[in-house]
C-alpha cells in the first residue's frame, strides 16, 4: 500500500546520472533522525521540500528507507533551505559562501530575486555581468529538469520512464511530449502506442486527430511484423486501425496517404495472378480491373480492396533489395571447382574419414557449382557433415570461407561442430552499434570467395538483406536450414520464399542416418514432421529412452507434474541441471501453463534465493534464468539470448546477467528488455539446444496447435524431450499442416525479376 512523505532534503548521497537512481536524506517533520529516500528523483537539490509517495522497505545493510515511486518538488520557503539549496553546488556560480551573502542581503526573497529580479544580484559582493550570465544560465537549466519531470509525472508517467524520456530528449522533452506524444512509442522501448496515446489525450490531442490516425496506422504496422508479415493488406489495414483507435475510416485514409506522401509507408498494387504490378511512394494511383489509372480515388474499389499492400518503409526496401541482390547473384557465371569426383571423394575422406550419401553428394556437388544453393533437411540427415565436407573441399582449393548464423548460441555450436570460427551474422556484417548500421555492404563486401550460413530458417528479411548485400558478386552463397521449422521471429519466410520461387538450386536431404535413427527425439521429430504420431514409451519403464509423452488431461496436474520433471524426476533419473539443462516450452504465455504462470511457479520452486527486486512489472532474483526480449546492439545482446542473473546491486540499481560466460549489466530501468526464462515460448526457442525439453501439448492451445510448432519443440532437445498433455490435441497439431501464412511477396519478386 503507498504512502506519503514530506520533508526537506538535507543531502543527496548518490545520483546515477544514467537512470536518476538516487539516494538521499530527508528531514521529516517530528522526527529526529534523517529519513533515507531512493528512488528516481531527477531534478532534486538540497534544501528543497519534497512530498513523495511509495512504501517502507528494509535494506539488508543499510536498514529502514522510503522507496519513492512518485514525487513533487517545491523550493524552500525558509532562509535555512534556501542557503542549503543554493549552497549546493547547483547552480554553477555559487557556491556556500556567496550562498551565505545572498540570504544575508535578500533574506527569504533570495530565489524570487534570482528568478524575478536577477539584475539586483549585481549588488552583491563578488558578483559581475560573467557571474551573473553562469549563475541564471545554471538556474534556468535546473529549473528545466525539474519542470519536466512534474510534467512527466502529471500526465501518468512513472519515474523509470520519465528517466528514460529525458535521457531521450533532454530540455526538448516538454516541447516533444506536447508536439507529438507519440513519438515516445517509437523512440522508446517499453513505452507502447498505448501509453503514448494515454499521454496523448491528457495533452489534449484529440481522439479523431491527423496525428493520432497515423500514430495507430504505424502500431498496426508494426504489431504486423512482429507476427512475422512484411505487409498487410488495405482492408485488413483500415479495419485493425478502426477498431484500435475508434475513429472514422476518412481519417485513417488521410492517415495512409499522408505517410505514403512523406515516405513513411509504401503502397502497393498486385493481383494475385498476375503478381505484381507496380509501387509508389507519394501521390497515391491504383489500377482498376479493366487497367484506366485512377488517382486517389478513395471510392474506388481497389483503394479500398484486397490487391493493395502497406508496407513499413524499411520492409518493403529490404524485400525489393533482396529480391534483386538475390537474382544478381545468380545471374554471375561460377568459375567451378572441377568435376573429379574420385579426387574430391578421396579428399573428403582424407580430411572427415567419412563416406558421403548418395543425398549428401548431391549436395555437395550442387554448392560447388552453383552461386546461390539451399541445403535443408531435418535433424540426423545429415546437414552439419555436408558443411564440413563444403569447408574441406573449399579450402584445398585455397578458397576464403565465412561461417556464420543468426544467433550468438548457433554461431557457437556452429564453431563446435566444424572446428572453424563461425559468427553471428551481426558480426560478419561488422554492425555498429552506435549508429545502429552494417559496415559491411555492397559497397564494402565482405573478404571471401564462399559464405556459409547455418540455421537460414531463422533469418529474417531485414538481415538476410543486409547479409546479401555484403556477398561479393564473385562469391559463393550457402543457405543451410530445416524448411520446416517454425519460421523466423522477424518478418518474412525468406528460406520457404526462396524455395517457392524454384529460382535458387535446393537440395533436400531426407535419410535418417543409422546412428541418428536409434534416437527416438530423430525418429519422431520426422514422424511428426509427417503427420505421423509418434513412438509412445511407457514413462514406468526402467530403461531410459529420450523421447516420452505422459497422458494428462487436467492443466492443474499437467503445471504439478512439471513442477515434478523439473525439480525431481528428470535430475535424478537423467541427472541433468534443472536450471541450466532443461526448458519448458509452451506454445501459449497466457494461462495455468502459459509461459507467464509456468515462470512464476518454476520460479519459485527452483530458485529459493531471497536476494529479490521487482521492477517493470517483473520479479527478478539472483540466479534467475533469464532472456532478453530484444535486440539491444549497444550490448551485444539480441531477441532470445538466455543468460543467468549473477548479481544484484541495489545501491546503483544494476543487475548483472551472465551470457555464455560474458557479463552484461542492466540498469533497473532497463529491465523491461528481460523476462523471467524457466519457461519461454517455442517461437522464442529457436536456434538454441536445450538438453530436456518439457513441451505442454494442450486443447486450450487449440489456436496454435501446429505441426511445425510441435516439431520445432522437439528438435530442441539434445537428450530427452517430454510431451505432456492429450493424444487429442498432439493429433490436432498434426493434422494442422497449414500454419499462418505470412504475407510476403518476396517469391513473386525474384519470379518476377527472372522474367517468369
Amino acid at each position: 500500500m503507498s504512502e506519503t512523505l514530506e520533508g526537506h532534503l538535507e543531502r543527496i548521497v548518490y545520483f546515477n546520472e544514467h537512470n536518476h537512481y538516487t539516494v538521499a536524506r530527508l528531514k521529516v517533520r517530528r522526527d529526529p533522525d534523517l529519513v533515507t529516500v531512493v528512488g528516481q528523483l531527477a531534478g532534486i537539490t538540497p534544501g528543497e521540500v519534497l512530498k513523495l509517495w511509495g512504501t517502507w522497505e528494509t535494506h539488508p545493510k543499510y536498514g529502514r528507507q522510503f522507496r519513492a515511486t512518485e514525487y513533487t518538488v517545491s523550493l524552500p520557503a525558509h532562509i535555512h533551505g534556501i542557503e542549503k539549496y543554493l549552497g549546493s553546488g547547483l547552480i554553477k556560480g555559487i557556491g556556500p559562501e556567496m550562498a551565505k551573502r545572498l540570504v544575508e542581503r535578500f533574506g527569504a526573497r533570495s530565489l524570487e530575486v534570482i528568478e524575478h529580479s536577477p539584475e539586483d544580484l549585481l549588488g552583491v559582493e563578488g558578483i559581475g555581468e560573467k557571474r551573473l550570465e553562469m549563475i541564471l544560465k545554471a538556474w534556468e537549466d535546473q529549473r528545466e529538469i525539474r519542470d519536466v519531470m512534474i510534467f512527466l509525472q502529471g500526465h501518468g508517467v512513472s519515474p523509470g520512464y520519465s528517466a528514460k524520456i529525458f535521457k531521450q530528449y533532454g530540455q526538448n522533452t516538454i516541447r516533444v511530449v506536447r508536439e507529438n506524444p507519440y513519438r515516445l512509442a517509437s523512440d522508446i522501448f517499453g513505452i507502447g502506442f498505448l501509453i503514448a496515446d494515454r499521454i496523448a489525450e491528457k495533452v489534449g490531442i484529440a481522439r479523431n486527430a491527423i496525428i493520432r490516425a497515423e500514430a495507430g496506422i504505424l502500431h498496426v504496422l508494426e504489431k504486423v511484423s512482429d507476427e512475422g508479415h512484411v505487409f498487410v493488406l488495405f482492408d485488413q489495414l483500415l479495419d485493425r486501425a478502426e477498431a484500435l483507435l475508434e475513429i472514422d475510416r476518412t481519417v485513417l485514409e488521410t492517415g495512409v496517404r499522408n505517410l505514403a506522401a512523406s515516405g513513411g509507408i509504401v503502397l502497393e498494387d498486385f493481383h494475385p495472378v498476375r503478381g505484381l504490378l507496380e509501387a509508389r511512394f507519394g501521390v497515391l494511383q491504383f489500377e482498376s480491373p479493366n487497367g484506366v489509372q485512377i488517382e486517389d480515388d478513395s471510392s474506388d474499389p481497389c483503394f479500398r480492396g484486397h490487391m493493395t499492400a502497406v508496407y513499413l518503409k524499411a520492409f518493403y526496401a529490404a524485400e525489393v533489395g533482396l529480391a534483386n541482390r538475390l537474382m544478381a547473384l545468380l545471374s554471375v557465371p561460377i568459375k567451378g571447382l572441377g568435376t573429379d569426383v574420385r579426387r574430391i571423394e578421396k579428399l573428403v575422406l582424407h580430411r572427415l574419414a567419412i563416406m558421403l550419401s548418395k543425398e549428401q553428394w548431391v549436395g555437395l556437388h550442387t554448392a560447388l557449382s552453383q552461386k546461390v544453393s539451399i541445403l535443408t533437411g531435418g535433424p540426423g540427415t545429415g546437414k552439419t557433415t555436408l558443411i564440413k565436407a563444403v569447408l574441406a573441399v573449399f579450402e584445398a582449393a585455397g578458397k576464403q570461407v565465412l561461417l556464420c548464423a543468426p544467433t550468438g548460441r548457433a554461431a557457437k555450436r556452429l564453431s563446435e561442430v566444424t572446428g572453424h570460427k563461425a559468427k553471428t551474422i551481426h558480426r560478419l556484417l561488422a554492425y555498429n552499434f552506435k549508429n545502429g548500421a552494417f559496415q559491411k555492404n555492397e559497397k564494402d563486401p565482405l573478404d571471401t570467395d564462399v559464405v556459409i550460413v547455418d540455421e537460414a530458417s531463422m533469418v529474417d528479411t531485414f538481415l538476410m538483406y543486409h547479409l546479401v548485400k555484403a556477398v561479393p558478386m564473385t562469391a559463393v552463397l550457402i543457405l543451410v536450414g530445416d524448411i520446416y521449422q517454425l519460421p523466423s521471429v522477424g518478418a518474412g519466410n525468406v528460406l520457404r520464399d526462396m524455395i517457392d520461387s524454384e529460382q535458387v538450386p535446393v537440395v533436400f536431404l531426407k535419410e535418417i542416418f543409422r546412428q541418428a535413427r536409434e534416437s527416438l527425439i530423430i525418429v519422431n521429430a520426422h514422424r511428426i514432421n509427417q503427420g505421423v504420431f509418434p513412438t509412445i514409451v511407457d514413462s514406468n519403464r526402467d530403461t531410459l529412452k529420450d523421447f516420452y509423452f505422459i497422458q494428462q488431461e487436467d492443466p492443474e496436474k499437467v503445471l504439478s507434474t512439471i513442477l515434478e520433471l523439473c525439480c525431481k524426476r528428470i535430475p535424478e533419473r537423467f541427472k541433468l541441471d534443472p536450471l541450466l539443462d532443461i526448458q519448458v516450452l509452451s506454445p501459449m504465455h497466457k494461462g495455468i501453463i502459459g509461459t507467464t504462470n509456468l515462470n512464476r511457479v518454476l520460479q519459485q520452486a527452483l530458485n529459493s534465493s531471497d536476494d529479490i527486486i521487482e521492477r517493470m512489472g517483473r520479479t527478478f532474483k539472483h540466479g534467475d534464468k533469464v532472456m532478453q526480449i530484444r535486440n539491444n546492439y549497444a550490448k551485444d545482446v539480441f531477441n532470445g539470448d538466455i543468460g543467468t542473473i549473477s548479481g544484484i546491486n541495489r545501491d546503483i540499481e544494476k543487475i548483472t546477467v551472465k551470457y555464455d560466460g560474458r557479463a552484461v549489466d542492466y540498469q533497473f530501468v532497463e529491465l523491461d528488455e528481460l523476462m523471467v526464462a524457466y519457461a519461454v515460448s517455442v517461437h522464442k526457442s529457436q536456434g538454441s539446444e536445450y538438453g530436456a525439453v518439457i513441451l505442454p501439448v494442450m486443447t486450450q492451445h487449440y489456436v496454435l496447435l501446429q505441426r511445425n510448432l510441435i516439431y520445432t519443440g522437439v528438435t530442441r532437445a539434445k537428450e530427452l524431450v517430454v510431451l505432456i498433455g492429450t493424444k487429442q490435441a498432439l493429433a490436432i497439431a498434426l493434422r494442422n499442416d497449414r500454419p499462418q501464412k505470412r504475407m510476403t511477396r518476396l517469391c513473386d519478386r525474384m519470379k518476377i525479376v527472372s522474367g517468369q
